[in-house]
């Protein structure tokens, strides 16, 4: 045999098998790149929980006899939780000035589910922050659970102290899961303090600024400095047919996310509960008043017009709430006039006809977004697994990168404070005393004349964030630094070259969430599929 002639055949076809990503073996690897990888980003974007609300002693759970158990796996990594003096002597609990409500962190049972929410105000939220010392949140922030928490008629929840409660994997237990088998960040924050519209504004376009006041809404506006206005609170989106006509309303101007993928004709929507108002739920409620009641048995509206980011935008909304052509029609620039804006059970008839948007941001009904006083974790998880578990069943799932992340804190304690990277000195801030939130410069703002915005000081409370993907690091704990515009970022690098949108959003110094993804090799490595009970939350 003369090997000489068939050594360079050997080496062509190692070469083309290589470049193929078909051979494997010491010595050969091929890196994959993040727009080839994923073709499906998906985002489950809940409401008002802090990362400590969540996750303070995860990743151990105190198992109780008839709640659904959790055990970690071996090597789990720790988290930035509440361990040792945290719990047993907590700034909180020793601050006299949180009087009746003073109290250490404790845990709130699976019964407990239900609560009140608290307060998460711009201004109130950095007052619990105390300039760091994150020890007045009884006092600022704190509310009395009513009615009274079941089986804790004259405890800590019956006081201000109720926002020191956390849940733990007994309770979310589909999060914990989901944190075991995938990744999870333990450093994602707000990125400015104050409520859901805030968050949901900045998650879409990383900018609060250039807000304009088309109805009573002074009082949800902070002036920048240069003669126009951040939003602070939660006003209703000027024009949308379902926003309140006695509520304040408001637009915005500048740029946002769906502006970019629109123009570089990318799949793209937003799916909220309760958006197609030619729908009658089972209980007679239709329209603008589809309610739907969850295990709290408070009926609460399906759509919550203050939670649907793209309607303040005209250029992205849809305020008669058109529904789309046709479901081959969803997600494109053609839909028959509904712009992208879409009902929850548009995401899935689409996804199960075949197409899968590129981008897709799902809002779950009211009853079961997470947002304490008309939803709780046991709701919010059921919607959850559900989603998670139909999209796992596509065709597409190894392209796909489902990322569950969050408005706001509600205004539950949590005990890191991240770097204050945007400052503001208005009447409305109180960080570090009367009208003082941080001293680093803050972000310009829509207007180019607008050189330091305020109202935007952050980053504002630390948040939950999860990544569920064949692509994502199993069983891992993500530190770097990230907020909500983090998202906005990865979309753009993953569909639009890194584009960014301008006029002051934090996408351009935003931290990257690509270190919770594997895309050293050509194919993913956490390809076992979790299918979970969605009323309990456990492995199926």
């Amino acid at each position: 045999m003369n090997l000489r002639h068939r050594t360079p055949s050997l080496f062509a076809t190692n070469a083309v098998l290589l470049a193929l990503g078909l051979l494997a073996g010491p010595g050969y690897s091929q890196q994959r790149k993040p727009k080839d990888a994923i073709r499906h980003v998906v985002i489950i974007f809940d409401e008002n929980v802090s990362f400590d609300h969540y996750f303070a002693t995860y990743p151990n759970a105190l198992n109780p006899p008839g709640e659904p158990p959790f055990h970690a796996l071996p090597g789990t990594p720790q988290v930035d939780g509440l361990s040792g003096k945290l719990l047993t002597e907590n700034p909180n609990f020793l601050n006299k000035e949180n009087g009746a409500g003073a109290a250490n962190p404790f845990r709130l049972s699976r019964a407990q589910a239900s609560t009140t929410d608290q307060s998460h105000s711009y201004m109130p939220e950095q007052l619990a922050f105390h300039g760091g010392k994150m020890d007045l949140f009884p006092k600022s922030v704190g509310r009395a659970d009513n009615p009274e928490v079941p089986g804790d008629k004259h405890g800590i929840p019956s006081t201000a102290g109720l926002v020191m409660g956390y849940f733990d994997g007994n309770t979310v237990t589909a999060f914990w899961n989901y944190a075991q088998h995938f990744a999870m960040s333990d450093r994602q924050f707000d990125v400015t303090f104050g409520p859901s519209t805030p968050g949901v504004i900045n998650l879409i376009s990383g900018q609060t600024n250039g807000a304009i006041n088309d109805q009573n809404a002074a009082s949800v506006l902070d002036a920048d400095g240069s003669g126009g206005f951040t939003l602070i609170a939660d006003p209703d989106p000027f024009g949308d047919r379902c926003s309140s006509p006695a509520a304040t309303q408001v637009h915005m101007t500048g740029p946002n996310i769906g502006n970019l993928l629109t123009r570089a004709n990318v799949r793209w929507g937003f799916f909220q509960g309760g958006f197609d108002l030619t729908s009658t739920n089972p209980n007679g409620t239709s329209g603008c008043h589809r309610t739907t009641a969850g295990h709290s048995q408070l009926l609460k509206v399906d759509y919550i017009a203050h939670h649907e980011g793209f309607q303040y935008f005209p250029s992205t909304a849809n305020p008669q709430h058109t529904r789309p052509s046709s479901v081959k029609a969803i997600g494109s620039n053609n839909d028959g006039g509904a712009n992208h804006q879409y009902d929850l059970h548009d995401f899935f008839d689409a996804v199960k006809a075949g197409n899968f948007p590129a981008v897709s941001y799902l809002r779950a009904p009211g009853y079961q977004d997470g947002h304490a006083g008309y939803s709780n974790p046991l709701d919010e998880q059921t919607f959850v697994v559900n989603t998670i578990n139909f999209i796992q069943q596509q065709k597409d799932w190894e392209h796909t990168a489902i990322i569950i992340a969050y408005d706001d804190s509600d205004g539950w304690y949590d005990h890191v404070m991240g770097k204050i990277v945007n400052g503001s000195q208005s009447p409305l801030d109180a960080l570090d005393g009367p009208g003082k939130c941080g001293t680093a410069p803050a972000l310009p703002g829509v207007n180019p004349t607008t050189v330091h915005a305020q109202g935007r000081c952050g980053f504002g409370p630390r948040l939950p964030l999860l990544v569920i993907s064949p692509w994502a690091k199993a069983n891992y704990v993500d530190h770097t630094v990230t907020d909500q515009t983090s998202t906005l970022r990865f979309i753009e690098d993953l569909f639009l070259n890194g584009q960014r949108l301008g006029a002051g959003s934090f996408d351009a110094q935003s931290g990257s969430i690509e270190g919770m993804f594997d895309f050293s090799s050509a194919r993913p490595k956490n390809t076992k599929k979790l299918i979970l009970d969605p009323a309990t939350g456990e492995v199926k």
